[in-house]
């Protein structure tokens, strides 16, 4: 590692499957006993806001409790960092009609305008509310990523003709930097919105804010992506201090419809770019190393991997960054076991687990009942076999076997999480298979007998 030690960050994101305030202190205590120094918390509609209450979701922490959030943090010695976003991700305002103005594209909430009347002004609203409910902060995080619509209005069009891409991000976050700084506070921005910046942008940028490298997925010396290690030799060399940005739990590739939706993390794939971070970081003598862990892949998209179904990667990580390596399977467990989390986690992982393969499965049946009903449909002759009410029959099972492990991972997080949010992530995963399985059932009759 570097001569000055990273900054070991865990980061949690709260728009998809919360856990209520007590069980928030008690991942806390699990972050600071595995070695974590900091937690960047994406509040989204999990914060109290005052700036606007329709922000909050059904079960929004109450300002006390964010006061009792980050008094613990304080006391574990864990800086917060609250992540408030300025740009992209901003679907939890701009979905309200009364703040569709200020959409980069009219009909997506996504992307924030950063030339519309009252766009920053918005930002800075949301960004006082934080900082009024926060203790002495030395980092904010502005998250700045994935604006898809960035610069496709006639206005910003007309402006990154004049003044490139990086002079309209500059343009509407600077302010908010000198906001900050101002209070002391160094800013964090990830960095994939700056891959094709000017030298002097970059180097703007760099003398406000720091840059957070973020990638999942691939090692930077060998993927063509965003985090190639190419844009970091760039952002080094224009004078930027980095942070890394792997995950203990995201987007997980996997056999299932999309991988927005997986239960359980890909140990391998997190444990294998998570060696990849700590080689690059010391290369570049990065300020800190954040382990993201997402709630949903982005505000719209279905909740997975609850953190209760990862806290072995979690744990994994922090130790991985602290140390320079991996630790082991059993390493980890004790971990755990001391933290007092073992068996927790080992009932909420087994019933997703179980949830995850039968999931699979049940899509697998799908696909193939759908393929059978189109070769009956095309050819009469193949139909009557009663293979396909077989398949149908298979998929019933595999549905109830999957109603059966949602109950379990439904209790086994009772007193952490609230109903609403389990209801929710049960029914995104039943709901599915149980429409198609009804519509194979009506449909069965129709394509059950051979009519030469």
């Amino acid at each position: 590692m570097s001569a000055s030690k990273p900054i070991i960050a865990a980061h949690i994101d709260l728009k998809g499957f919360p856990p209520l305030c007590e069980r928030m202190l008690h991942i806390l205590d699990l972050m600071a006993a595995t070695e974590y120094k900091a937690v960047v918390i994406e509040w989204e509609d999990m914060f109290p806001w005052r700036v606007d209450k329709r922000f909050r979701c059904e079960t929004a922490y109450t300002e006390e409790e964010v006061a009792r959030i980050h008094e613990r943090a304080v006391s574990l010695g864990l800086d917060v960092i609250p992540l408030v976003q300025c740009l992209g991700h901003m679907e939890t305002p701009l979905r309200l009609a009364d703040y569709a103005h200020l959409r980069e594209v009219p009909c997506e909430s996504g992307s924030l305008n950063p030339l519309a009347p009252g766009a920053r002004e918005l930002v800075e609203e949301m960004l006082d509310d934080v900082l009024s409910h926060s203790p002495t902060l030395r980092y904010v995080h502005l998250g700045g990523d994935e604006s898809w619509g960035f610069g496709s209005h006639p206005d910003t069009k007309r402006y990154v003709a004049e003044h490139g891409a990086g002079g309209l991000y500059l343009h509407h976050v600077e302010p908010l930097l000198k906001k900050l700084a101002a209070r002391g506070i160094r800013p964090i921005l990830w960095h994939d919105m700056m891959i094709d910046w000017d030298d002097e942008s970059l180097k703007r940028i760099g003398a406000q804010a720091d840059i957070c490298v973020w990638g999942y997925h691939h090692h930077p010396d060998t993927t063509r992506k965003h985090c190639a290690t190419k844009h970091m030799k760039r952002f080094h060399e224009n004078g930027i201090a980095m942070w890394a940005g792997g995950a203990y739990k995201c987007n997980e590739a996997g056999p299932l419809p999309h991988p927005s939706s997986m239960d359980v993390p890909d140990r391998a794939v997190r444990y294998e770019n998570a060696r990849a971070w700590i080689e690059v970081a010391e290369r570049f003598s990065f300020v800190g190393m954040i382990a993201t862990g997402w709630g949903r892949t982005s505000t719209d998209c279905t909740q997975s991997v609850p953190i209760d179904g990862a806290l072995d990667t979690l744990v994994g990580l922090g130790l991985a960054f602290s140390h320079g390596a991996v630790p082991s399977a059993e390493e980890i467990g004790a971990a755990l076991e001391r933290c007092g989390e073992r068996e927790r986690f080992e009932r909420v992982s087994g019933a997703l687990t179980r949830m995850s393969a039968q999931r699979t499965a049940a899509w697998s049946t799908i696909s193939n009942i759908e393929e059978m009903v189109a070769t009956a449909r095309f050819d009469p002759r193949r139909r009557g076999s009663r293979t396909l009410p077989l398949r149908v029959a298979t998929l019933n099972k595999q549905l109830a076997a999957l109603k059966a492990s949602a109950a379990d991972f439904s209790a086994a997080c009772a007193d952490d999480t609230a109903l609403i949010w389990r209801e929710r992530y049960a029914a995104e995963r039943i709901e599915p298979i149980e429409r198609a399985y009804e519509r194979f059932a009506k449909e069965i009759e129709r394509y059950d007998r051979y009519e030469g």
